[in-house]
């Protein structure tokens, strides 16, 4: 597992975007998240601008209990709800880009809210651990 500034990544080898969707899906699953949205962003390219992109979807993952703890602590901070899940393909196979909810929940000054971010965050490593 790679970290980035604002996302953790892993690549994986062997395997399509539908098989590494299932798989980062039933790890979300594992962890209480569910997707509740999906933007293909390659159909949508194609459609809206006739481009040719390369395979890539964010998945919108929520974990409805700390979802609701966060909404109560600050009901603002739903501008920085789903936590987005990108895959994408890559030189190598599938790169899998999980947001660090830590690092996107420090623009709110709520000290409330930071054990609800440490627990999304350690749930998404998790998630990307799960991958193998």
């Amino acid at each position: 597992m790679q970290a980035q500034t604002y996302g953790y990544e892993k690549r994986i080898t062997g395997a399509s975007l539908d098989v590494v969707r299932a798989k980062v899906t039933a790890a979300l699953a594992a962890e209480g998240f569910g997707v509740l949205t999906e933007i293909d962003v390659k159909a949508t390219l194609k459609k809206k601008l006739e481009l040719d992109f390369r395979p890539y979807v964010i998945l919108g993952a929520c974990n409805p209990t700390l979802a609701h703890r966060a909404l109560e602590a600050d009901p603002q901070v739903g501008l920085l709800l789903p936590c987005n899940v990108v895959l994408q393909q890559a030189e190598g196979g599938i790169l899998v880009s999980i947001v660090n909810p830590q690092m996107m929940f420090s623009v709110v000054a709520k000290p409330e809210l930071e054990p609800i971010a440490k627990e999304a965050d350690e749930r998404l490593r998790r998630v990307l651990a799960a991958l193998g």
